[in-house]
């Protein structure tokens, strides 16, 4: 039966769960203070409405690790969504796509050409970034640049001195791909990142 108006306006958000991990044999080891958690952490609590039970992980640079990571979040601890930030670089201990695309059912490709776009208006290094995005079951899974500055940038996008915006971000898609495998209904606030779903696929409040 279809929600009313009055009914979807009075429904809660719907929870989250959401895994965030940080990549970095030098932070899992005590050597450096991690940057990547927070910055995740901060940036999808003002993003989004929904009530949020965050999954946090700090592992090293280990192939293996990273994939059971990533299983172990969606499979067992049931997040909907799991960014991962560090490992995506050409160096010899960035191994961070290889272990996602190792443990995924679809890949993503528009995630990863949109985050390199928005980094080459600052960087010409972004072409050696090799962020992937995949699904797995019900879950989107995406690899983020290291830098809290670049996860911002590339989750939001890039606006203009008025606010306008120039350049989308990826989590604007978010939303409605978690809709389109099974997941909850994200709803984002509008003055950090807006989604973007079809009329139909809107829903009233």
């Amino acid at each position: 039966m279809a929600m009313t108006d009055a009914a979807a306006a009075a429904a809660p958000h719907e929870p989250v769960r959401i895994g965030i991990v940080s990549i970095s044999d030098r932070a899992s080891s005590g050597v450096y203070e991690d940057k990547g958690l927070p910055a995740l952490q901060d940036w999808l609590t003002r993003a989004l409405h929904n009530p949020i039970s965050f999954e946090a992980r700090l592992i090293p640079d280990e192939q293996a690790g990273i994939s059971a990571t990533l299983v172990e979040l969606v499979d067992t601890a049931g997040c909907s969504l799991v960014l991962t930030t560090g490992g995506t670089g050409p160096a010899l201990r960035d191994v961070t796509p290889e272990a996602t695309l190792a443990v995924a059912h679809k890949e993503m490709p528009g995630f990863g050409e949109q985050m390199r776009q928005i980094s080459l208006k600052f960087v010409p290094t972004a072409i050696l970034s090799r962020q992937v995005a995949v699904v797995r079951g019900q879950a989107l899974i995406i690899n983020l640049p290291g830098q809290p500055k670049a996860i911002a940038e590339t989750l939001e996008g890039l606006r203009a001195a008025d606010g306008s915006q120039l350049v989308p971000g990826i989590f604007a898609a978010v939303p409605y791909c978690i809709d389109l495998i099974g997941g909850p209904y994200l709803e984002t606030r509008d003055e950090v990142c807006k989604a973007f779903r079809p009329k139909s696929a809107v829903r009233q409040r």
